[in-house]
């Protein structure tokens, strides 16, 4: 009898064990890091994706932002996170691709120490000038360039603008001068009051100038025409072929996350991104929504460092 009433309790103690061991993901709140400043781009569009992603998920999802060292800071606390789902992070074209070739050392490995869930949005850069340049295409820039090396100068507000110009250095045989920003205000500043000649920067900074017509677009940075910028030629259609230089946010989790935990994230991440009121949100945010497999950004960030690492390496580019 006494062998028994102690199965009997161990028995009972699995069971009541269980159900908790079981519990559905997600079972409490998840954080997402954005490893830049609130208010920015990629900030804006994290937070409004989590909304929808608690609605969807049952759970809140909440972001904390962890900013420096170009969003290595942040990456690398997701890095060390436990690898259990609850803690993501909204990586981007710069802490998974850009800054193992920009900085000295690297507190975290891009690919070895996370998983990928989805490419979520992606956006173009646009070449921007003021309405009175003698120039109204990307081949007169070249031209005017080449003809007077020491006329033009670029203000480049962030580290892809820097790679943008330098693609267009190595691809068009130009030496076009850059000079460097730190944010898109004052370049914009500068540009329209004609302190600068061109000026690199996203869609979603220069729209409303562009539409006031405050400045004037030269070309996007996609392959093809951009739903953020209609009207906007592509680089890659004046004579640049294959001209693209894309800013992205893929989501990631910490390496040894569960499969089951990913492919939820994606399932549930894919719906929202397909909801026409989601989309349009993210386009008036200045992203355009992406979409894939864990496998599709894995091989979108690997073909973007083979192509990044030698531009950069070519320029001698190091993080500021």
């Amino acid at each position: 009898m006494k062998v028994l009433a102690i199965c009997a309790a161990f028995v009972a103690s699995l069971l009541t064990v269980q159900p908790a061991a079981a519990q559905p993901y997600p079972s409490k709140s998840v954080r997402i890091i954005v490893p830049y400043q609130p208010g920015q781009g990629t900030d804006v569009a994290t937070r409004y994706l989590a909304e929808h992603l608690t609605k969807a998920m049952g759970q809140t999802f909440f972001v904390e932002n962890r900013a420096g060292a170009g969003g290595n800071i942040g990456a690398s606390e997701v890095a060390r996170a436990a690898p259990d789902g609850y803690t993501l992070l909204m990586g981007t074209n710069g802490t998974h691709v850009l800054n193992q070739y920009l900085y000295p050392s690297m507190p975290f490995d891009p690919e070895k120490d996370f998983e990928p869930v989805m490419l979520v949005s992606s956006f173009p850069m646009v070449f921007l000038t003021q309405p009175s340049a003698p120039y109204n295409s990307l081949p007169d820039l070249l031209r005017d360039a080449k003809a007077k090396p020491d006329s033009l100068n670029v203000a480049l507000p962030s580290t892809t603008a820097r790679l943008v110009l330098e693609l267009l250095n190595q691809q068009g045989s130009t030496a076009i001068r850059g000079i460097p920003y730190k944010g898109s205000g004052t370049s914009m500043t500068d540009l329209i009051g004609g302190q600068v000649s061109v000026a690199i920067d996203t869609v979603s900074a220069s729209r409303s100038f562009i539409a006031s017509g405050k400045l004037k677009a030269l070309g996007v940075t996609s392959l093809k025409p951009s739903a953020l910028l209609p009207g906007g030629k592509p680089v890659a259609a004046q004579g640049m072929d294959g001209f693209q230089v894309l800013a992205w946010n893929g989501l990631y989790v910490p390496r040894g996350t569960p499969g089951t935990v990913v492919q939820k994230l994606n399932t549930e991440l894919a719906k929202i991104l397909a909801q026409p009121e989601v989309r349009q949100r993210l386009l008036e945010l200045g992203h355009e929504p992406a979409g894939g497999s864990p496998a599709d950004l894995a091989d979108f960030a690997k073909s973007e460092r083979l192509k990044w690492g030698p531009v950069i390496a070519k320029a001698g580019l190091k993080a500021d």
